[in-house]
């Protein structure tokens, strides 16, 4: 008789009911939150220690396997014009639907919650100061321990880049020290799969929490938002991108039944980190060469948020509509533009949409002070932009690799059939 056995993806989305149960039963609970919390933490931070070394050892081993300054500059190149389109028009659609939808028309400001947000304030400062020119300057590490401590992806993409590189330049004598980080990416992906079998657990957790704190009910005042956003983030990965996987021969139905463990984790758990080493091994498997999907996926955490810019479009004109601004093209069209520079390369920090837009909202003339009113379910929504953040990125890796010529279509109709 054969024995039967839950795959890993219905595992966690059993983790995921049961937990939605156990938070509804001990809403308000915080003894019940106490006990769940420390569970969910440990499985993110399980991830976390696992991301960095991944990261560093598959780029240096990829770009070490090319060799080529001129290849891997053509592959940036590509992907970063790839990301600005991308997220352009991921503001676009947030900003039209807000428009179209109204979500923010005839809200009560007097019937909702107001909710802490000064955690955030002090980083949104900072990223003011900063500005864009000083992103891009900070993408250059002065000290790449540093910046492996701090967990600056763009700084650790960058020096695993360089350093790739100047394996590969020295030929015999790199040898020993590729073969080394070729270890470390193995034995870190074994790592990623022993890690992953405590995910149903994690995934109880974390959405225990979440529901037994906020509740379904927090749901109410701000519905219309919610349902605004969910309803253009479902449009905009069926249409938006199932049009550029269409147009780059592959099917945006079958990218998702590839990654269904990994959008139910990373819905789960609200956050894009938490997929990152199994994203980059399973993209490898579906057809991208290592040395694109071990470059394009992790530069597009921080370069190519597509449910977070498209969010923060709506967002930031939902709280000009709830205190009744009206906003002219030009405004809107401003908006635009100051998203497209805010929202890149801050990937790492908590609350990345919440920084981006307390750094934007004041440039276009709508009161920072909106933001705690949707606060208080800001971590719902989050969980929907963390899955079309993962779709978007994983996408890319196939639309650069087919741009390339080098995609494996054999590879990803297996990982079809596997996923079936």
């Amino acid at each position: 008789m054969k024995k039967f056995k839950l795959s890993l993806a219905s595992q966690i989305f059993i983790g995921l009911l049961i937990g939605v149960v156990v938070g509804a039963i001990f809403y308000g609970n915080t003894t019940a939150q106490e006990y769940l919390q420390p569970i969910g933490d440990i499985f993110l931070r399980l991830i976390k220690m696992i991301v960095v070394p991944i990261v560093v050892a598959s780029i240096v081993v990829a770009v070490a396997g090319v060799g080529d300054l001129k290849a891997v500059g053509k592959i940036g190149g590509k992907a970063i014009l790839y990301f600005e389109i991308v997220t352009t028009i991921a503001i676009i659609v947030g900003i039209i639907a807000a428009n179209v939808l109204q979500p923010g028309a005839g809200v009560n400001m007097d019937k909702l919650e107001q909710t802490d947000i000064s955690s955030y304030v002090d980083t949104a400062e900072h990223k003011e100061e900063a500005g864009f020119i000083e992103t891009i300057v900070n993408i250059v590490p002065t000290n790449p321990i540093a910046a492996i401590v701090n967990g600056d992806m763009l700084a650790i993409i960058f020096f695993s880049l360089m350093l790739g590189l100047g394996i590969a330049a020295i030929g015999d004598k790199g040898k020993p020290v590729l073969q080394f980080f070729n270890g470390v990416a193995e034995a870190m992906f074994y790592v990623t799969n022993l890690i992953m079998k405590f995910a149903p657990f994690g995934v109880f957790a974390l959405i225990g929490v979440t529901v037994s704190k906020f509740g379904l009910a927090s749901l109410i005042p701000l519905g219309k938002l919610a349902l605004s956003v969910y309803g253009t983030m479902i449009f905009f990965v069926l249409v938006v991108l199932g049009l550029i996987a269409k147009l780059a021969g592959f099917s945006i139905f079958k990218l998702i039944k590839i990654l269904k463990e990994e959008l139910i984790l990373a819905f789960s758990t609200a956050s894009s980190e938490a997929v990152l080493p199994k994203i980059m091994e399973k993209m490898e498997k579906t057809g991208c060469p290592k040395h694109i999907a071990s470059f394009v996926i992790p530069t597009g955490y921080s370069f190519n948020l597509d449910g977070s810019t498209l969010y923060q479009a709506l967002a930031a004109i939902f709280i000009a509509q709830m205190y009744g601004i009206d906003m002219s093209i030009m405004d809107q069209f401003t908006l635009m533009l100051v998203l497209m520079v805010t929202s890149k390369g801050i990937a790492g920090v908590p609350g990345v949409s919440f920084v981006v837009l307390l750094a934007t909202l004041g440039t276009v003339g709508i009161p920072v002070e909106g933001l705690a009113f949707i606060a208080g379910i800001d971590r719902i929504l989050d969980m929907g932009r963390t899955v079309v953040n993962v779709i978007g990125n994983s996408l890319a890796a196939i639309v650069i690799s087919k741009w390339e010529g080098q995609f494996n279509p054999s590879a990803a109709d297996e990982q079809v059939k596997q996923a079936s």
